[in-house]
């Protein structure tokens, strides 16, 4: 008998049990969103949201509209082209964030969470079975490379918008500009450096600071337009036509530059379940639109009295003796924006890890009162070397550019289509209103994304590249899982004919308790087999623990733990957590407690296997990614360290498997 690793501590998700995170400390509750806030806790709640919400969007000015006037496109200072450009960032701003994601997307939440993980998982709640087998598997593919993509993003944003703060010096002085490059990898390590410590001290003055840069930005972004008002008339789509008609075919790929302005859009989605629907639109329609607006036109004025300042109009806004000051604001701002990006990867980790498309990983908890707020040190180490070696790499922001866009439109793409059969599923949309929504958003989602096929060869290929490995890494682990999991299901043994069979020899029972970790909350787990086999003993009371991972974000705490007492000193104990949850199994021995089940910590001894796993057997998967899923499987973090047991407690069941 082989002890079973798919129920060796690892919570569960039907049909495949996913590998938890490891926490240290004990973490928060997660507090309910207030549905609608008012008042002074509106206020509060949208000012908070500016330091991590915004930080990605409010940092494009840095390079957006300069990008655009970059010579691959062809694009010249004359009137014409300054207006379409500047037609082109205010009614992509207005199409995509303010009415696809503010107005829409945002509407579709699980249980209050947005982002692609949490609506794939409200995707799964649905067509899991049936008829949409074949749509779900779609579907489900769909949402990973969306989730892949947004690594690259987290990879390619921080690097990009530091090295955009950081050129301000070449504005001030040319002499500065070999700084620059050797600045940006400081500071990004020590960026990275300090993301262990968590962003709960400093965190309270993002938002200020934040509010602060987009009042500069829109303030001389006025100041500007009122030396050349007449740039007001970009507003007028009618210029965006008549640039493409002007530039053919040419001026089609312009919009892999436009595309910049809404880098952070996903991030708007993704953060919703720290602040609710509210805060955000009103942050976003009060200060964050007209003051990003303000600046692009700032811009175009700027660029249309003095065609010189296209080679960086940002920074050429601001009188020469602001220059220092707003650089250290911008490098500021970037370093926000670049936190908001790493701490989404780190939720976007926790919750793969927890719909068992992730190995465990160690995830700490850097607040005891948020319980938002993690970090994971192999993410962050991985993000680190990956960052600073694009800049390396790239040298500039300009060559940068060249790298982006790629993921933002392949992620916008997606969740067009994801929200698509949410709407027709959850929100009731009539298949004609729905049906609109999918065609105009994923004609213009579309129209971007081939718009930076043109960056591939110059570096669109990075965030391509990150995402396939990404996913072939989430696919395999989670195959791999799946066609472990059937194969020792075939030596398990229904619980109903294991009591039989205990009742019936009576094995010697031994004091104190025995806690068995299951993903099967129907049979016997083959590592209490492996151990009646070999100790021939049991322990008076036996419990089998199943830690099950849901398709919704949180359970609450009343709702958690299910408790069946079977025959002979058995419980059958099933604690179920939301993907945005960290089990905790001391947590559960209380409800246990609680319900009448006598524990003794020092009588308590734990279970779990510990296996071996060899890329030689039969199972129908390449050998190429068997090897990927041993390697993942024996770096992962073992359940011990998950369930935070003490090692004195623990005895783990050791067997080699054929895979």
């Amino acid at each position: 008998m082989t002890a079973d690793p798919a129920r060796s501590g690892a919570p569960a998700t039907a049909p495949l049990p996913p590998a938890p995170a490891i926490s240290h400390p004990t973490p928060p509750d997660r507090h309910p969103i207030e549905p609608n806030p008012t008042g002074g806790r509106l206020a509060l709640l949208s000012l908070t949201a500016l330091g991590v919400v915004f930080g990605d969007i409010g940092t494009s000015p840095l390079y957006a509209f300069k990008e655009a006037f970059s010579p691959e496109y062809g694009v010249t200072t004359s009137v014409t082209d300054i207006y379409g450009v500047l037609s082109l960032i205010v009614w992509t701003l207005t199409l995509i964030v303010s009415i696809k994601y503010i107005v829409y997307i945002m509407r579709a939440d699980n249980r209050g969470e947005g982002g692609i993980l949490a609506l794939l998982a409200l995707i799964q709640q649905r067509l899991r079975r049936g008829a949409d087998q074949h749509r779900y598997k779609v579907l489900v593919a769909l949402g990973l490379i969306g989730a892949a993509l947004l690594y690259g993003d987290g990879v390619i944003t921080p690097a990009i918008t530091v090295l955009s703060a950081v050129d301000g010096l070449h504005v001030i002085d040319p002499v500065f500009g070999v700084l620059i490059v050797p600045l940006a990898v400081i500071i990004l390590f020590i960026l990275f450096l300090f993301q262990r410590r968590g962003t709960t001290r400093i965190g309270v003055v993002f938002g200020p600071i934040m509010a602060i840069w987009f009042a500069c930005l829109g303030a001389f972004g006025a100041l500007e337009i009122l030396k050349a008002p007449r740039i007001l008339f970009a507003i007028n789509p009618w210029y965006a036509f008549e640039f493409f008609a002007h530039h053919g075919g040419r001026g089609f790929f312009i919009l892999g530059a436009v595309v910049l302005v809404v880098t952070g859009a996903e991030a708007l989605y993704a953060d919703m379940g720290h602040f609710g629907r509210r805060p955000i639109r009103v942050a976003w329609f009060a200060l964050v639109f007209p003051a990003l607006l303000l600046n692009y036109f700032g811009q175009g004025a700027l660029v249309l009295r003095d065609p010189s300042a296209a080679a960086n109009p940002f920074y050429l806004l601001f009188p020469q003796g602001l220059l220092y000051p707003m650089v250290i604001l911008a490098t500021i701002a970037a370093v926000i924006a670049s936190q908001a990006l790493i701490s989404g990867a780190f939720s976007l980790t926790q919750q793969a890890m927890q719909l068992g498309y992730s190995p465990r990983m160690t995830v700490l908890h850097t607040s005891r009162q948020e319980a938002g707020q993690i970090f994971v040190p192999e993410v962050n180490k991985a993000l680190m070397v990956g960052t600073i070696l694009l800049v390396l790499f790239f040298q500039s922001a300009d060559n940068l550019a060249a790298a982006y866009g790629i993921a933002v439109t392949g992620t916008m793409v997606i969740t067009t289509i994801l929200f698509y059969y949410i709407a027709r599923q959850q929100l009731r949309w009539r298949k004609r209103s729905a049906t609109a929504f999918l065609i105009l958003f994923l004609v213009i989602d579309l129209s971007f994304l081939f718009a930076n096929a043109i960056k591939i060869e110059s570096g669109g290929w990075v965030p391509i590249a990150i995402a396939a490995a990404i996913y072939t890494l989430m696919t395999t682990w989670k195959a791999g899982r799946q066609i472990l999991r059937n194969m020792l299901v075939e030596t398990s043994l229904p619980i109903n004919l294991f009591l039989e069979d205990v009742k019936r020899r009576k094995p010697p029972r031994v004091p104190g308790t025995a806690v068995f970790m299951t993903s099967d909350i129907a049979g016997a787990p083959v590592v209490l087999l492996h151990h009646l086999k070999h100790n021939k003993v049991l322990h008076e009371q036996v419990l089998l623990l199943s830690i099950i991972t849901a398709d919704v974000p949180e359970i609450p705490s009343t709702e958690r733990t299910t408790i069946e007492p079977l025959n002979e000193g058995f419980y059958r104990v099933i604690a179920r957590y939301g993907f945005m949850q960290t089990p905790n199994v001391k947590e559960v021995m209380r409800s246990c407690e609680r319900a009448g089940i006598k524990l003794r910590p020092g009588d308590t001894t734990y279970y779990l296997g510990r296996e071996r796993l060899l890329p030689t057997g039969r199972s129908p998967m390449a050998r190429w990614r068997k090897s990927i899923f041993v390697f993942m499987s024996r770096n992962a973090r073992s359940a011990t360290e998950f369930f935070s047991i003490p090692p004195n407690r623990v005895v783990e069941l050791g067997a080699q498997i054929e895979f």
